[in-house]
């Protein structure tokens, strides 16, 4: 489980820890417009990474979706199943 460090104003001294899912679950509750301007700015935020970080996300992405293949935990999908799915999927 991820957890990043918060600190604000009112937490000088120390720090308070908090989830990717808890970040999740209130991002989710945040309106359209806001979480569209987080989801841009949190993205905007990965094209300062350095072509080695980019690389580092890459192989552990890698390396995450190969373990789920050898758990079971994911499967494979063959391009023709793939475009199946986006032929037949509903456009918003």
């Amino acid at each position: 489980m991820l957890r990043f460090k918060i600190w604000n104003e009112e937490c000088r001294i120390g720090c308070m820890e908090r989830s990717l899912e808890q970040i999740a679950s209130e991002a989710l509750q945040m309106s359209v417009e806001a979480r569209a301007a987080l989801a841009k700015r949190l993205l905007d935020s990965l094209e300062d990474l350095t072509p080695a970080e980019n690389e580092r996300l890459w192989i552990e992405e890698a390396a995450r979706r190969y373990q789920q293949l050898k758990n079971g935990t994911a499967r494979t999908v063959s391009s023709e199943e793939l475009f199946a799915r986006l032929d037949t999927r509903d456009r918003k």
